[in-house]
């Protein structure tokens, strides 16, 4: 059977839905975290550099945007997580009476999705079903493709959502801006002979998630970093329960010999030191990814989380990387027999890592290993 011209040419409308080469706008969703939000940022400016027309707003969560504030070429709308139904009312009136020509909704949990259904927008492209967590697959009429075996970082299966727009070429920059306060800041907190190392020993506080290494083996590294290569030592955090238990350990097993930051810096300030620093130690968590965002080298601490997916993306050869022993030990498999991202809920996994794997790593930076 032969189509007519005029049936042919409804249909292939149809399949292109007629969308504009160039959209007018676009909004992004991605609320939260610190790590999942930097990984966000080379993508928007990946858009940015390929439609440079193009009006770009991100809904964001509170905290998350007093890292990015100010962010060139990017309308920010924030969500405050701690003011529930309010918040999502204040996103709702910012955005009513206007419509976006897409929306990239990059994050799957049952509160962006109720955020995403206050967002008015065409297209509405979320993630395959695979990974569309709490139902977002339904709050989306679009997808990005599949793929098989999907065994990629977070960042680079965020980046799909450019490719979904045909965009290839990667802008892999942060541009992240800074204040002379908070630069003058940095330069003060790192002033002194030798190189300065950030240890932020504590990631966030989740149930059944063991990310944290030991006290007494930050307190020996240390000692390492110290006399070894006269390293000044801050100590980076939130002023938590956890991060002020770490902290006051660190300082009586150091001898006070450390300077701490912990509860004593906005985001911004912290990205300022961690620019100035000569290397970052920390486990799965924010500092890991900032770092990356301003090519300061990390040194990331796994063992209960695949840093395959989700450590720090240049700097994959400097990771601790226990996480296939503590595979071993709690499935009885190797790692590429288990899920992609599994997780280790062992509170003794992080035990894995010895001082002895960090400090060849803290070499290989430092040293001329």
């Amino acid at each position: 059977m032969t189509l007519s011209p005029d049936l042919s040419t409804c249909l292939v409308k149809v399949i292109s839905r007629d969308y504009p080469a160039v959209p007018e706008s676009i909004c992004i969703l991605r609320l939260s975290a610190i790590g999942d939000c930097c990984h966000t940022l080379p993508v928007v400016r990946t858009l940015q550099s390929a439609f440079p027309a193009s009006r770009i707003t991100w809904v964001i969560g509170t905290t998350e945007h007093k890292l990015l504030q100010g962010a060139d070429g990017i309308e920010f709308i924030t969500f405050d997580k701690s003011a529930g139904f309010r918040s999502w009312k204040d996103v709702r009136r910012k955005l009513a009476g206007g419509q976006f020509e897409i929306l990239l909704d990059m994050n799957a949990s049952m509160r962006a999705n109720l955020v995403s259904a206050a967002i008015p927008a065409r297209r509405r492209i979320g993630f395959d079903r695979a990974r569309a967590r709490d139902f977002q697959w339904t709050f989306c009429n679009e997808h990005i493709a599949q793929r098989h075996p999907d065994r990629r970082h977070v960042l680079d299966g965020l980046f799909q959502f450019a490719e979904y727009l045909g965009v290839t070429d990667r802008q892999m920059r942060w541009d992240i801006p800074l204040s002379s306060a908070d630069m003058q800041f940095a330069l003060e907190a790192t002033a002194g002979p030798g190189p300065t190392c950030v240890i932020s020993p504590c990631s966030s506080q989740r149930a059944r998630n063991y990310r944290n290494w030991g006290a007494d083996k930050y307190a020996e590294l240390i000692g390492y970093l110290q006399n070894q290569y006269g390293a000044k030592v801050l100590l980076s955090g939130a002023p938590t329960d956890i991060e002020k238990y770490y902290e006051q350990e660190i300082l009586t097993r150091t001898n006070n010999t450390v300077t701490s930051l912990i509860g004593k810096t906005t985001l911004k300030q912290l990205l300022a030191v961690i620019d100035a620093a000569s290397l970052v130690i920390c486990p799965d968590s924010g500092p890991a990814h900032m770092a990356t965002a301003v090519a300061t080298p990390v040194i990331g601490l796994y063992a209960t989380s695949n840093p395959e997916r989700t450590g720090p993306y240049n700097d994959q050869q400097l990771v601790a990387n226990r996480y296939p022993d503590a595979i071993k030990q709690e499935f009885g498999k190797p790692v590429n027999e288990v899920r992609f991202g599994q997780r280790v809920r062992s509170p003794e996994a992080m035990d894995m890592i010895t001082v002895s794997d960090v400090t060849a790593k803290v070499d290989i930076v430092l040293g001329s290993g």
